[in-house]
């Protein structure tokens, strides 16, 4: 009898505790497809700071990021492009703006650099996102 109601108590609630391993601690669940748009956006400009192309660059800034820098600034952001690369982390907010977490990584000959930085992108209408932040 004992025996019997230990199997039915650990058939009751082992969808309890089967579930819960199944979720991790904190998943966003990102259903917005401004999101898409953002990530695109972060994309291209960290591609072009990876090539050096001033003009994808400057297309890809928001006013705010604009009026805050100035152009030579801005220019030697995207100077001296090589051996550039960068990755790119699950975005995270909400609708209308994202940050992703981004690590810039640069060679001078055997040396290598990782320095870790965040965009930030908004929607500047009609699924047009820009850079709000420079990483």
């Amino acid at each position: 009898m004992k025996i019997r109601l230990a199997v039915c108590l650990f058939l009751a609630t082992a969808p309890l505790w089967a579930r819960s391993h199944n979720r991790s601690a904190k998943q966003e669940n990102i259903s917005d497809p401004g999101y898409v748009y953002a990530l695109t956006a972060a994309n291209r400009f960290l591609h072009a700071w990876q090539t050096g192309d001033v003009e994808a660059g400057m297309v890809l800034l928001g006013d705010r990021v604009r009026r805050s820098q100035s152009a030579d600034r801005l220019e030697q952001f995207f100077a001296n492009a090589t051996d550039r690369a960068f990755e790119i982390e699950r975005g995270r907010g909400h609708h209308g703006r994202y940050s992703f977490t981004v690590v810039l990584v640069t060679s001078a000959g055997s040396h290598v650099t990782r320095r870790s930085s965040e965009i930030i992108l908004v929607d500047a209408g009609k699924n047009d996102w820009v850079v709000d932040k420079l990483p």
